[in-house]
């Protein structure tokens, strides 16, 4: 069982930076894969970032590559997602997700715990 729990949302101006942490429970958070999602309003839940569990690979979304970085610190069972030059459109509920039977994921159906989310908005 993993338990995960993000924070850092809030509200924001477009251009501005914000830093999500997702501080996870359990042993086997090093052993899984960790990814970020997000979710507006009126729409599916979508794909951001991801980081393997041994910090070799990341991916991105297309419209979030060059200004956002995920990244991972085992020792503390956390997994952050650095968030620079944000548009409005960058505005939704954020997820956290985790992995066990996988080492890295881009689809909801690849990932087994998820958070209860943070909310960032951004305004023009």
């Amino acid at each position: 069982q993993v338990q995960l729990v993000e924070s850092g949302g809030g509200l924001v101006q477009a251009g501005d930076s914000l830093r999500l942490s997702c501080a996870a429970s359990g042993r086997t958070f090093s052993s899984a894969g960790m990814g970020w999602f997000r979710q507006a309003p009126g729409k599916e839940r979508e794909f951001v970032a991801a980081i393997s569990r041994n910090n070799g690979w990341t991916r991105y979304a297309n419209s979030v590559t060059g200004r956002f970085a995920i990244s991972r610190d085992n020792a503390k069972n956390t997994v952050y997602l650095r968030m620079n030059s944000l548009k409005p459109e960058d505005t939704a509920v954020y997820y956290c997700a985790a992995a066990i039977s996988r080492p890295f994921g881009v689809t909801t159906d690849e990932y087994d715990y998820w958070g209860q989310g943070t909310q960032v908005t951004v305004s023009s």
